[in-house]
This record gives C-alpha cells, sequence and structure tokens, in this order.
C-alpha cells in the first residue's frame, strides 16, 4: 500500500458476527458450566470455566488483532516451516498421558494445547500457498491431486493416532474443497477422492469398538440409553424442553449433570434448552452469515492466494459447525467437534480467532 493512502477497513459484518458469536459463547459456557463446576470437587467455583473462556477470549481477541494487521502474502513463505512444526507437536502428544485413552494435549502445568487445532490452518496456509502457483497443472491428477492428498493425509494419519478422527476428515474435507477451488477436475474430486475418502472415514469409523458403537448407537440412541446413547438423548431432551423461546439463560436442567460436561461439545443442546429455538436459528444464522462473507472475500480476494486462504479458513469453521450442529440434533454419529467460538476450550478459541485476525485482514486487502 503507498504510503499516505488510508488503510482499507475490515469486512464489518464478518468482524461483528465473529465478535456476537464469541460474546455468545463467553455466556453460554458460564450458564451450561456453573451448575458442574461449582458442585465437582475438582473445581468447586461455578465460575471456574467462565473465568478461563473469557481469558482465552481476550488472548483470542488480541491473537485476532495482531493477525488483522499483518498482511496475508507474508504468510505465502512460511507455511512450509509451519507445517515442520506442527509435526513436532503432533508427535510430543505422545510424551503426555491420555485422557480417557486419546493423546491430543501437551500439558504444561495448569495449561494444555492441542497441537491438532493449529495444524487444521497450517495446512490451509502451505496448500493455498502451494496450489496458487500451480496453475493449470492443477487440473492434472498425478502432479495437482495426488502430492497435496499425500502430504494432508500423512497429517491426518499422525491425528488418527491420537484418536481424532473428526479432526483427521475435516483436514481431508478442507483440502479437497481448496483443492477444488484450486482448479482440481471436478471428476477427479468428485469421481475418485471424494468417494475414497468416503469410504476411508467409513471404514475406520467401524475399526475400532468405541467408533463402531457410535455409529451404530446413532440410529436407535434408546437402544443402550444408559451407554453409548445416554449423551444424544440427554441433548434431545434439552433441545425438545426448551421449545420455542427456552427456559431462559441459567435455568437448564440437563446441565445438572444430566448432560456430561455440558460446556464442551454439546453446548448447542442447552443453548436450546434456555434459549428455544429462536436461540438456535440465531445461532445458525450467524454461522449462515460468517459464511456469506467469508465466500465474499474469497470471490473478491485480488489474487489467488487470497482465494485459497479465505476459501480454507472459512470451510474449517463451516465443517465444524455443520458437523457439531448435526450431532447435536441427531442427525449424524456423534462425534467430538467443538462448535466454533462457542464451545468451551482456549487452543481452539485462540487459534480460531487467531485465523479470524488472516480473514479479515484478506477483507481488508481485496480489489
Amino acid at each position: 500500500m503507498k504510503k499516505g493512502l488510508p488503510r482499507k477497513k475490515v469486512d464489518f459484518i464478518l468482524f461483528s458476527t465473529i465478535m456476537i458469536l464469541l460474546s455468545i459463547g463467553i455466556v453460554m459456557v458460564y450458564s451450561a458450566s456453573s451448575y458442574f463446576a461449582l458442585h465437582n470437587k475438582l473445581y468447586q467455583d461455578s465460575m471456574y470455566f467462565f473465568k478461563r473462556q473469557l481469558v482465552f477470549g481476550i488472548l483470542g481477541f488480541i491473537a485476532m488483532l495482531v493477525t488483522m494487521s499483518i498482511d496475508y502474502h507474508k504468510y505465502k513463505k512460511h507455511g512450509f516451516w509451519i507445517l515442520g512444526v506442527c509435526i513436532i507437536l503432533l508427535i510430543a502428544v505422545f510424551f503426555f498421558p491420555d485422557v480417557n485413552g486419546a493423546r491430543r494435549w501437551i500439558k504444561l502445568g495448569p495449561m494444555s494445547f492441542q497441537p491438532s487445532e493449529m495444524t487444521k490452518y497450517a495446512i490451509v496456509l502451505f496448500t493455498a500457498a502451494s496450489m496458487s502457483n500451480m496453475g493449470e497443472k492443477m487440473k492434472e491428477f498425478k502432479k495437482g491431486v495426488i502430492p497435496y492428498l499425500c502430504i494432508s493425509g500423512f497429517f491426518a494419519g499422525l491425528i488418527l493416532l491420537e484418536k481424532n478422527l473428526s479432526i483427521a476428515t475435516i483436514i481431508m474435507m478442507v483440502t479437497i474443497i481448496i483443492m477444488f477451488v484450486a482448479g482440481a477436475r471436478a471428476k477427479h474430486i468428485f469421481g475418485f477422492v471424494g468417494p475414497v475418502l468416503l469410504s476411508g472415514v467409513l471404514a475406520l469409523a467401524f475399526s475400532a469398538d468405541y467408533r463402531r458403537a457410535r455409529m451404530l448407537n446413532f440410529l436407535d440412541p434408546w437402544k443402550d440409553a444408559a451407554g453409548n446413547g445416554y449423551q444424544l438423548i440427554q441433548s434431545l431432551y434439552a433441545l425438545g424442553s426448551g421449545r420455542l423461546l427456552g427456559l431462559g439463560i441459567g435455568n437448564s436442567r440437563q446441565k445438572a449433570f444430566y448432560m456430561p460436561e455440558p460446556h464442551n461439545d454439546f453446548i448447542f443442546a442447552i443453548i436450546g434448552e434456555e434459549l428455544g429455538l429462536i436461540g438456535c436459528l440465531f445461532i445458525i444464522a450467524l454461522f449462515i452469515v460468517f459464511i456469506w462473507r467469508g465466500i465474499s472475500i474469497a470471490q473478491n480476494s485480488k489474487d489467488t492466494y487470497g482465494t485459497l486462504l479465505a476459501v480454507g479458513i472459512t470451510s474449517i469453521i463451516a465443517l465444524q459447525a455443520i458437523i457439531n450442529i448435526a450431532v447435536v440434533t441427531g442427525s449424524m454419529p456423534v462425534t467430538g467437534v467443538p462448535l466454533p467460538f462457542i464451545s468451551y476450550g482456549g487452543t481452539s478459541l485462540v487459534i480460531n480467532l487467531a485465523a479470524m485476525g488472516i480473514l479479515l485482514n484478506i477483507s481488508r486487502n481485496l480489489e
């Protein structure tokens, strides 16, 4: 940008949407977690998760302001090195104790970090930079499809070893979306890559007993109401109890030790119970607005790199929101995908907001 020219403003609608989602998330984390935190011997403080989420929200907001002020082109030459850091971090998790059989976190005292959250965006940074230089080569199966599937598949494989099928699947889905936008042929994407990915996910879903139980139980959760179907049934109870207008903030009954850890992946059910159908539709509308603005930024970006980067970042949030809401409403098998900006989780919140800063910077540099 030439010296003396006024700096372009960011997309105000997108910025406002992100801030509304963040604000709702912090309030609902407090409402959903207060009873659990107060009566849990480990915490005994109704504001325990609220205070942590508020701190992470502030850190994430600062990170967003920082990345929003950095020209997104500066990330183009660093994507490869960021992926290298992710490999180290993904391997490092195996040196820390597992949590419920999964190894996804690096724990240092009271703090923890989940490398897979960072890896999602690292993949986007790398593939967007690389594919933007490919040009017509993206139409070639061997040069434009296979290499990126192998790279993303490698990272997805590391994450699978951590027992995190959902994030591994999202990485592969986002890679396919970016490839398609970058110019890969539809017959390659829909005729080969899509079916192979779907077959692989289904095979992996049925390869482990706990995943197979989730898949089969999804069809009839009441068949094992006290076991694998318990969480989904409680979610449906919560959504049904909320009806049109909800029971009011703080008045959820399912959060009183009926819903396991209600402030995490199933927080949308508590939103439905306390804010009703209207509240749920409002949240869904916010995500639709987010996707609309993200697509608009991608379409109007001044270069291919900006387009692919915007598509990748938008796709991650969109896929996670769709999957989370589908799971909570019983539309697909239960999987551990948090609701972006709303579910409790420091790593997810800070990294998502930092990525939003990149998307907002792209909006600042449109044609």
